[in-house]
Formats: C-alpha cells, structure tokens, sequence
C-alpha cells in the first residue's frame, strides 16, 4: 500500500486528480482478485477496472449503501464478504454506533488501521494542532471508531493523550485541569453537558487551558447557535471533525477555512449527487456527499452514500474540496412542513440561538394530514415558569418568522430530558 503522503496543502486541483486516480486504480489491482464483494459488484457491473482513466469515469461504478453492507454482513456473518485478505490479517475490529439501525461490523488490517492515523495526523495538521498540545478524549471507548483513531492518531504524532473512558463528567473535568488538556475531543451535546456540570461546580472554563474543543458525530459543530454557544462557555474555538466507521476520518474544520469541512482528498474521491438521480449536482448546489475511501485496502467501499447533505466549492488559491456550513442534514431527516424543506439541524439553530436552553427535543407527528413539530425544552436552572414560558414563546415566534410554520413549544422541568455522552438522539418520528 502506498504511504507516500504527499503535502496536501501544497497540490494542484489537477496534481489531486492524478494522485486520487492512481491510488484508485491500485487499489483495484489488489482487492478485484480476492475481494469477493467488490468482484461481484463490478463484474455484475461489466466494467473493465483498466478503463478507470479519468474523474467521469468514476460514474462508471455502482453506488453502494449502507444496506448493501448490511445486507452482505447478515447473509454472511459475522463481517459480510467485504474482505480483501484472509480473517487472520485482521487487528482491529470496530462498529458503528446503530443510531440509524442495525450496527456495521468493521475490520482493518494493521497496513489499514495505519493509513487512518495517517489520515488523522493529516486532519490534526489542518486544523492546527501543536506540539505542546495535550488532548483529552472525553468519550467511554467503545467499538466505535473516531475514539481510538484520532486517540492514536495525535499520540503518533507525539502530543499527550489522555483517555476519559469510564469517568464521569466531573472526573473528566477534573482530569482536564489537573493535566491542563489543550484540546477536548467529544461531540458537540457533550461540550454543552461539561460546561453545564462545570457551572455546577462553579468551575470556569474559559479561563482553563483549553483553547480548541474538537467535535464529532453531529452537525453541530457547523450549526451557527451551536458553536457560538460552545465557545462562549469554554472560551476555546470549535473546530468540526467528519468521518464514518466505515470510511475513516475525511473531513476538518481548517484554520484557513473556518466555517465548514475541508476533504481529505489525499485519501478520498468525493463526488456530490442528486439523491434522487443518482448524478452530480452542479458545483455549489445542495446534494448527497458519496465517497470512495482509497488507503482502506483490507476493507475498501467504492462510490458510498453517506446519506449526509452537502454543498462543495473549491478554487485555484483553496483546491481541496470545501464543504460550507459542513454537514446540512441527513437525506432520511429532512422535514416537509408547509411546503418548507428543513433539517432538524436547523431548528436546531434557532432553538440554540436561545441562552436559556440548557437541552431540547423535537417531535414530528401527522395530526389531520398534516405535519406537526413539537418541541420540548429545558431551561436552563433557576428559570422560573414564566420566563420559561416566554423562551418558549420566542422560539415559536423565530420559527413562523423563518418558515412561516407554527410548532408547539412547550417548556418543561429541569432535568427532564436525557443527557448525552456521544451522538445525541433529539429528533422523533412519532407515527
């Protein structure tokens, strides 16, 4: 496998094609005569792996899903057939986290595993990180991926790295400040749930070591209200982090490019679609990011639907793509409501943009036929019940003076709703 990174900051949009499509074709090389998934894709598909000689030609493979892998794994358990070498060149085991249904097993060889710190250490330069900084991952380590890769990712690189599985938040804290942590690593629910125990404690934040909270798992670290939030508690700039189980880490909040997610294209194609038709949308138009990760060689996906909505932009002076505002929403999660197309991640922001909020939910239910939004809100403590209930009343105003929709606000008491450690689960179907 090829380990030779070039500079990513310093190639050409057309120096980025050509390393992308020669990787590309050497991975096929290796996996087309003993990964069975990927020969019967693409021999079903009749296409002819020397062929591949440019980006449209790309268009010439079959998109994948999710269910495709799923599907695979449950007809031939436990791992599917999804597999380039024998189950004994295998080291690392991870999964998704099923929020979306039913997990997705995944293996990585050590040449594999060894590309994503590769990816990491890349994601890490991009965003800024320094050698005096020491990061802790405030997550209880699972199966999941993003934990352990950007864990050993940084420590290859030589920074400290404190792990915060099995504490509690108040331990975490303290494990923060006691090693004067830098760099907190969670998702953007849980940077709000540590400031909240922090006010509990009275602890200040802002005037902690921490400078940059790196967040994962949820849009939130590109929904506007969100971020300003988290950087006003912390005093630390919020930098966005994409990447999936099953492709590895891709994407980076850049100090260059703040305000959305720059792809990793040294590891990566990516291509932005039409999630209806299947083709590409014109540049800078909303569509379904699909991606093919090319250093993943024990375990490759080809042409992948990540499902998340996206626009992309790039230029002579920024070639690497540029994703604005990050991710938009889920295809599976956008509302219909009064003739408005929404994301929950945009009520989000509104209710967000609200300090007396400390946690939310959002219902969507049919009454009559029609689309009815429901949202739960906890104030922060010590509100009394009619400021709660004019918070309430803000936010169903904000949201009929964007969208010209009325949804039900309801206050409700503190501590009522649930607190999450990782990605957080706060929009229901209720049918």
């Amino acid at each position: 496998m090829n380990s030779d990174v070039p500079d990513i900051q310093r190639l050409s949009r057309t120096e980025i094609e050509q390393y992308q499509f020669q990787r590309l074709r050497d991975m096929l090389a290796e996996i087309l005569p003993r990964n069975r998934f990927w020969g019967a894709r693409l021999a079903a598909s009749a296409i002819d792996r020397d062929a591949l000689r440019s980006p449209a030609d790309l268009l010439r493979l079959p998109l994948t899903t999710k269910a495709d892998l799923l599907a695979d794994q449950q007809a031939n358990p436990p791992y599917g057939t999804n597999l380039t070498y024998d189950r004994a060149a295998y080291s690392r085991m991870h999964q998704t986290s099923g929020t979306t249904g039913t997990p997705l097993r995944w293996l990585d060889t050590p040449a594999s595993w060894n590309g994503l710190l590769q990816s990491w250490q890349q994601l890490f330069r991009l965003m800024g990180l320094r050698k005096d900084d020491r990061l802790l991952f405030a997550f209880s380590f699972g199966p999941f991926l993003g934990f352990w890769a950007g864990f050993e990712g940084a420590n290859c690189l030589g920074n400290l790295c404190l792990a915060g599985g099995g504490l509690s938040s108040a331990a975490r804290l303290t494990l923060l400040l006691e090693n004067q942590a830098t760099i907190v690593c969670c998702t953007p629910t849980y940077a709000l749930r540590l400031a909240e125990v922090a006010s509990e404690q009275q602890i200040d934040l802002r005037n902690s070591p921490v400078r940059a909270i790196l967040v994962a798992g949820e849009p939130g670290g590109n929904i506007p209200a969100t971020r300003e939030r988290i950087e006003k508690l912390w005093g630390a700039r919020v930098v966005d982090h994409w990447g999936m189980t099953e492709l590895g880490p891709l994407a980076i909040a850049t100090e260059s490019q703040p305000g959305g997610l720059t792809m990793l294209e040294t590891e990566c194609i990516v291509e932005i679609i039409d999630p209806a038709t299947g083709r590409p949308v014109p540049a800078g138009e909303e569509g379904e990011l699909v991606v093919t990760n090319l250093g993943r060689w024990g375990s490759p996906l080809i042409r992948y639907r990540t499902g998340d909505r996206v626009r992309g932009q790039s230029s002579p002076q920024a070639p690497l793509l540029f994703l604005p505002g990050g991710i938009l929403g889920r295809t599976d999660e956008m509302l219909t409501i009064r003739g408005n197309n929404l994301y929950p991640s945009a009520l989000e922001d509104v209710i967000r943009g609200s300090p007396n909020v400390a946690e939310f939910r959002i219902e969507l239910r049919t009454v009559k036929a029609m689309q009815h939004v429901k949202i739960e809100i906890e104030p922060v403590p010590g509100t009394s019940r009619a400021d709660a209930l004019q918070v309430a009343s803000g936010i169903a105003e904000s949201i009929k003076s964007r969208w010209h929709f009325s949804a039900e606000v309801v206050p409700v008491e503190s501590g009522a709703l649930p607190r999450f450690e990782t990605k957080a689960k706060r929009f229901h179907r209720v049918d």
